[in-house]
């Protein structure tokens, strides 16, 4: 209970002032962070380590996906509970992520299911229960649900998904501010229960996939309508529903290794107590406590579980390639934390606002155009490695930018509006709250890691 106590400790000082940032502006230092985790991400399904002549020796003790996953859900985690208490409406909160998410989504899809990519990067539609796998999909849940993937870098989606679920409920309950313990809580979970979870547990006892479906869709429904309908009452109880079943999917029917799973959450709660010390929510040393126990646990769950077997689950070469990445993301996003107060390079802020255009369009952009241009996997000279990767990032970024302005800012905007018509026709129920400090209106989803199923 003292620790709990400890960790849940406000600082005695009065908030540090916050730079005003109006609507709809961004922060820097998080979209570079974004920029670089997206070049990273990138780079990494570009197979990159096998045209430097360390590649290998890079592969066997640094993950590169491993690194751009978790740095974009330190980011995630830092900025979408501010995201929800920014506006003090859950409902508010919801309409923008669905027209943030949904439109690019499916625009990837329509894109990326036309493009000639014949080696299965797109899979909505091929995987034998068409049914199962739209409906999954659309839950952006699929990955717990035992549904393959509609595309093979979709997997991170479902915990951002699930983490949108806690952080609604536990904001509808009063229980948002305790980030920290909760931070220190799920990796604990990790460290004790390593790889003992069995995976996809309920699809096991239930016997089909479409069981599971028929009992998950419905409950995911209404507690959306729940969050979606303004009613105090009905928030709260579709808040409970959509964490009670995100905690059940994770804890019961997870692909990828318990230490894995819980981690990454851990990680998404530890960015959150980043946040909460930077405006004198919580105090310095029990921040520092939480964040540095997260730390060092992401770093020995590689170490005591990323062996054999498990392997093939998380798509990394060992425990050196898992500890060295997760620990160097949370260097890098420490070092832009440093440096918030600075003015980063355009190119990098830019690279950032595209990032979800990236990581949904990188991997069926170049398996379309490697057979286009005759490319080998590993082109023999080293100009000819250099011009291959050039022209790879090159159409990445241009048709990235084209949908990021085509697609992704229109959606933002009609989401807005659709925020503010709802506002006015059925104004929320909610009690008053004091304001957060500013954030920006529209923070990005946590992108592609390191899986290719």
């Amino acid at each position: 209970m003292k620790l709990i106590r400890l960790l849940t400790r406000r600082t005695s000082a009065a908030p540090a002032a916050v730079p005003a940032v109006t609507p709809g502006a961004r922060l820097g230092w998080l979209d570079a962070l974004r920029g670089v985790a997206a070049l990273v991400v990138a780079l990494h399904h570009f197979d990159v380590l096998r045209m430097l002549p360390f590649g290998g020796a890079v592969w066997w003790n640094f993950d590169m996906g491993l690194f751009g996953v978790m740095l974009f859900f330190i980011v995630s985690g830092y900025i979408i509970p501010a995201s929800v208490e920014r506006r003090g409406d859950v409902r508010a909160f919801w309409i923008g992520r669905i027209f943030r998410i949904y439109p690019a989504l499916i625009a990837a899809f329509v894109l990326s299911m036309i493009l000639p990519a014949g080696d299965g990067s797109v899979a909505l539609l091929r995987t034998g229960d068409n049914l199962a796998s739209l409906v999954a999909n659309g839950l952006m849940l699929q990955d717990l649900l035992g549904v393959t993937n509609g595309m093979n870098v979709t997997w991170t989606l479902c915990y951002e998904m699930v983490f949108y679920f806690l952080v609604t409920a536990l904001f509808t309950r009063g229980l948002h501010r305790h980030s920290a313990p909760i931070a220190v809580g799920l990796a604990g979970v990790a460290l004790v229960t390593g790889t003992a979870v069995g995976t996809q547990l309920l699809n096991a006892e239930l016997g089909s996939t479409r069981t599971l479906l028929l009992i998950v869709t419905p409950i995911v429904l209404m507690g959306l309508a729940g969050v979606l309908s303004g009613n105090r009452t009905l928030t709260g109880v579709g808040a409970l529903l959509l964490g009670g079943i995100g905690l059940v999917l994770l804890a019961l029917n997870g692909r990828a290794p318990a230490f894995e799973t819980w981690m990454i959450f851990a990680t998404m709660f530890a960015g959150t107590v980043v946040y909460r010390a930077q405006h004198g929510q919580l105090a310095r040393v029990p921040a520092l406590l939480a964040c540095g126990f997260v730390i060092v646990a992401g770093v020995l769950v590689g170490r005591f579980y990323n062996h054999g077997k498990v392997l093939d689950l998380t798509w990394s070469s060992g425990w050196k390639a898992w500890s060295v990445a997760y620990l160097a993301a949370w260097v890098l996003f420490g070092v832009g934390f440093l440096l918030r107060a600075r003015r980063f390079p355009k190119v990098l802020t830019w690279l950032g606002a595209i990032s979800f255009s990236v990581y949904l369009l990188h991997i069926p952009l170049l398996r379309t155009i490697e057979p286009l241009l005759g490319v080998p996997p590993q082109p023999s000279s080293t100009l000819g490695r250099i011009a291959w990767t050039a022209v790879f990032l090159g159409v990445v970024v241009a048709v990235s930018h084209l949908m990021y302005h085509v697609v992704e800012m229109p959606m933002q905007r009609l989401g807005r509006r659709v925020q503010k018509d709802v506002e006015r026709r059925r104004p929320a129920d909610r009690p008053a709250a004091p304001a957060a400090p500013a954030t920006p209106a529209e923070p990005e989803p946590a992108l592609a890691g390191p899986r290719t199923d």
